[in-house]
């Protein structure tokens, strides 16, 4: 990934992973393992668990520890109320920003 993919993934990773959670609640390896499938290939594990942390204390999601078969209890995000307002004022920004982004590269004309 380029430094300019990087720089802009992390401007956009938050919205990313509220619209992953908007779809069902997941624990961190499943969102990231949802994020590469999709291809998100060089996204580390850590930066989506320090991001759900902080999503978590901004009060976007829920987190519900559920039963492992394979060790501790794990955390399960689903996002809430609050989360699916933000992600709602993310995708009309989104669509702003697309929209005068292609303005640009079409040469500046209106629509």
């Amino acid at each position: 990934m380029s430094k300019l993919e990087t720089e802009m993934l992390k401007g956009t990773l938050e919205g990313i992973v509220l619209a992953t959670l908007s779809g069902r609640p997941a624990y961190g390896y499943e969102i990231t393992s949802g994020l590469r499938e999709q291809g998100f290939s060089d996204i580390a594990e850590g930066t989506v668990y320090a991001l759900l942390v902080r999503l978590e204390k901004r009060g976007l999601v829920d987190v519900e520890k559920v039963p492992s078969e394979k060790g501790p209890p794990r955390k399960v995000y689903s996002l809430n109320a609050r989360g699916r307002e933000y992600l709602e004022e993310f995708w009309r920004t989104w669509s702003f920003l697309t929209e005068r982004l292609e303005q640009l590269r079409e040469g500046g004309r209106q629509p």
